[in-house]
């Protein structure tokens, strides 16, 4: 009888065993350097429990011009090496794509973009200033059948300044995915206390690292620990469904 009265946080925590943003394939964007940082950050993930990466490079149009070929290319040679180097863990790739024209042009001519689990597909945008292009862009992307899922947006600025467009795409049916290094202050207050926000509304639908290097991916013990950490893994966070 005493264990129903036990209080909920002696419960064993839920485990996040799949990350769906990072950049782990060298030589495509502002990411790891070589094959060696890569697998570095990919042993720390498979010692926290972590069973599944989606790793998802930059898709910029004047600065990382990646595609399909490129990227599946890549991730081919990272499957070897950790193959070579008796790492079983599964890596898939998708990409983090920014909203720019190209990608316009590329939506409404009905090239396929890069995916994962539910035709998720996960965008970036300026940091600073709202593009203009954002909410008809978002329809066109539900028109068509993608769940856009915005990267970390505890982190513009244009999002810090006015809480009612954070509501906004949210009622539009936007997924936001929170960076997990937003928890523990690694981008600075304000978008820590933002990302602390999301949580209580519960207006996290993914958590992703968004590593780039090993230096980030050292801090994943420590987040783990976070009290915010844990209130967002309780969330039903689509992570899960992977």
């Amino acid at each position: 009888m005493l264990s129903f009265f036990r209080s909920k946080k002696h419960l064993p925590l839920k485990t996040l065993t799949a990350d769906i943003h990072s950049h782990l394939l060298p030589g495509l964007d502002d990411g790891v350097r070589d094959f060696q940082e890569a697998l570095t950050i990919i042993r720390i993930f498979k010692e926290k429990g972590y069973k599944k990466l989606i790793t998802t490079p930059h898709i910029m149009s004047d600065t990382y011009r990646n595609n399909a070929e490129t990227i599946s290319n890549k991730l081919e040679e990272l499957r070897k090496v950790m193959t070579e180097e008796r790492i079983s863990l599964q890596v898939d790739a998708a990409a983090e794509y920014y909203l720019d024209e190209t990608l316009i042009q590329q939506l409404h001519s009905n090239q396929t973009l890069l995916t994962f689990g539910n035709n998720y597909l996960l965008f970036e945008t300026n940091y600073l200033s709202e593009p203009f292009q954002l909410k008809d862009f978002i329809f066109q992307l539900l028109t068509k059948g993608y769940k856009p899922i915005l990267a970390h947006p505890e982190r513009y600025q244009y999002l810090l300044d006015d809480f009612k467009k954070i509501e906004d795409l949210w009622h539009r049916g936007v997924l936001f995915q929170l960076n997990m290094l937003s928890l523990v202050g690694f981008y600075g207050k304000p978008t820590q206390l933002l990302a602390q926000k999301l949580i209580g509304l519960g207006w996290v639908n993914f958590l992703g690292s968004d590593f780039h290097n090993p230096i980030q991916a050292s801090h994943l013990a420590g987040i783990q620990e976070n009290k915010f950490y844990r209130r967002a893994i309780e969330l039903p966070l689509l992570n899960y469904t992977l």
